[in-house]
């Protein structure tokens, strides 16, 4: 069943969202060759506590974390460990919180220093698809024209494997609500959008084949050829006038290049993407 939300309750799920985009720009100030993903996932249990909400992801299904920490070739649903992050690393940092009874749910692909053009480029490309889904959440459209326009930009136009298994999915006052939200499939198919619905959209996009496996803690998810993988996630509410993005990546992207352990599409001379 499909939820509706009023304006006052889609100002309530900002409120949410927005105390995810404040904790991944917490992450983003930190995160430095040396650091573990368990520090990291310590500091944003921390950090939503200390904002009066609570972490949405730890036991959610048995799930043993507060955030899924996704590194290098783990698509999502990273545990957080002990290992120790290196140059090169790109890591999806996906942060969920409960706020006032509504959930928030959104994730960003950062690189420590230089992972190469390739893996550069998939992260840009990852993250333009998002917002090229994004254009597409208008009333009257459908989910399905959504999930071709990240499908067209991301495994048509660039080759990359668009993963199948896991999908985007309804936001409000449960984590998981209906429509599923592939990043995949047909234009005019699917449920169609209406005002009201709020929608986590969230390209998961490999390197290489779109194929996937899950480890043996039942979790992790990763590729089946070992390539990078690049996962981001805005909170999106439907509305008269056309997309309302609820989360923020403004102040994650400031955050970024002001941390010279990361490296950003900026650092590099690169062909603009059409």
């Amino acid at each position: 069943m499909i939820i509706l939300k009023t304006d006052e309750e889609i100002e309530m799920m900002r409120q949410s969202a927005l105390l995810v985009s404040r904790t991944l720009t917490e992450v983003a100030k930190i995160l430095r060759p040396g650091i573990t993903t368990l520090e990291l996932d310590n500091m944003v249990a921390q950090y939503i506590g200390d904002n009066k909400a609570k972490p949405a992801f730890l036991h959610y299904n048995g799930y043993p974390f507060n955030s899924c920490i996704s590194v290098n070739d783990v698509v999502v649903h990273g545990f957080p460990n002990k290992k120790e992050l290196k140059e090169g690393d790109i890591i999806s940092v996906d942060v969920g919180v409960v706020l006032n009874g509504w959930y928030g749910d959104h994730a960003y692909t950062f690189a420590i220093g230089d992972p190469g053009a390739d893996v550069m480029k998939l992260i840009q490309v990852t993250k333009q698809s998002l917002y090229k889904g994004i254009e597409k959440a208008v009333p009257g459209n459908r989910i399905g024209d959504i999930a071709f326009a990240i499908q067209e930009y991301t495994e048509k136009k660039h080759g990359y494997g668009v993963v199948r298994e896991l999908v985007g999915h309804g936001l409000g006052r449960s984590m998981h609500e209906d429509p599923q939200v592939p990043n995949y499939g047909k234009r005019g198919n699917g449920e169609k959008l209406k005002e009201g619905m709020v929608l986590a959209i969230e390209p998961m996009i490999n390197l290489g084949t779109k194929n996937v496996f899950t480890e043996r803690d039942g979790w992790t998810v990763k590729t089946r050829d070992g390539k990078a993988a690049v996962h981001f996630e805005h909170d999106v509410a439907i509305r008269k006038n056309g997309p309302d993005i609820l989360s923020d990546y403004s102040i994650i992207e400031k955050a970024e290049a002001e941390n010279p352990h990361l490296f950003t599409i900026q650092n590099q001379i690169v062909q603009p993407l059409a």
